[in-house]
């Protein structure tokens, strides 16, 4: 197993971020890591990458203890962080030059070379990274967490902010890594893990929901449905409990309510009774398809940002 996690517990003074969860992550494998945000993904990658410790439990990557052994860790870590923070005033190759020799990487030349082709950046290379469009910087952040040949990815919202070919892009890339490497990616994208993952794991409030592959998490929804109603006027606590009796409701944004539900009988009935019961005007009311977005709101019972 390239990861393995035992029993990770992190508390910040009184708050619980990590519960003493555990999972494990194969070699050569893209995992989705998933949750809301404040569910404990990113504290979590930061223990893997040996930002922040653990109050308890053990971690290993490559089967180095990320605590007792923290240098041999992060020597087979590749990490992308959420916020992607680059020197702008380097010029690309420049920059890759020097994160290598941090690294103490041999042909130093060379591994640049190759990891300029590999992300796909070498009309970009003599540029510097402050005057890339945010997909190249994407990129170069990529390039620079595989200067040194990991074992091991783990890449933090690597798409937020691209535009759909963007994207597109780097979700190519690290499907094309993820057959050389383990890629440990959280994203909030749901048709990017269906897309490249071949497991998933689901946290919520420091706890793990959902552990395993992605067709048979993605298969849950088989069994359930959801409709989208859209109100005038947003519901009170009072009414929204009375519409929990159709199913469980998200609220995604204002005035929108999900209901999910597993019953036989088409609940859109149900709801336009309701909005006339409690004087509401509906705008919208759709029945929608349901897919790996369901399993995740029911598992988590967040709303999706």
């Amino acid at each position: 197993m390239s990861i393995v996690v035992e029993g990770i517990t992190k508390h910040y003074d009184t708050q619980v971020a990590l519960n003493g969860i555990s999972f494990t992550i194969p070699s050569k494998q893209v995992v989705g890591f998933l949750g809301p945000n404040g569910a404990g993904k990113s504290t979590m990658m930061k223990i893997l990458t040996g930002y922040i410790p653990a109050t308890s439990g053990i971690a290993l990557v490559d089967g180095f203890d990320v605590a007792l052994n923290p240098i041999e860790a992060k020597q087979v870590i590749g990490y992308l962080p959420e916020n992607n923070p680059l020197y702008y005033d380097f010029y690309v190759k420049e920059y890759l030059e020097f994160v290598g020799n941090i690294y103490k990487v041999p042909n130093l030349k060379t591994r640049v070379a190759e990891v300029v082709d590999m992300t796909g950046i070498g009309d970009e290379q003599r540029k510097k990274i402050g005057s890339l469009s945010k997909g190249y910087k994407q990129r170069v952040g990529l390039a620079q967490a595989l200067i040194h040949d990991p074992s091991v990815l783990i890449l933090d919202e690597p798409t937020s902010g691209l535009d759909p070919n963007q994207i597109v892009e780097i979700r190519s890339l690290i499907e094309q890594i993820g057959r050389e490497k383990t890629v440990m990616l959280s994203t909030h994208i749901m048709q990017e893990v269906e897309a490249i993952c071949q497991n998933i794991i689901i946290i919520d409030k420091g706890n793990i929901v959902a552990n395993g592959p992605t067709k048979e998490i993605a298969g849950l929804a088989q069994d359930s449905k959801e409709v989208v109603v859209e109100f005038t006027a947003s519901l009170s606590v009072e009414q929204v409990a009375l519409m929990s009796a159709f199913g469980k409701v998200a609220n995604p944004q204002e005035n929108v309510y999900i209901v999910n539900y597993s019953d036989n009988v088409d609940i859109r009935t149900k709801l336009f009774n309701f909005a006339v019961e409690n004087g509401l005007v509906i705008v919208q009311l759709q029945q929608r398809e349901a897919h790996l977005e369901n399993v995740f709101r029911t598992l988590t019972g967040n709303k999706q940002e």
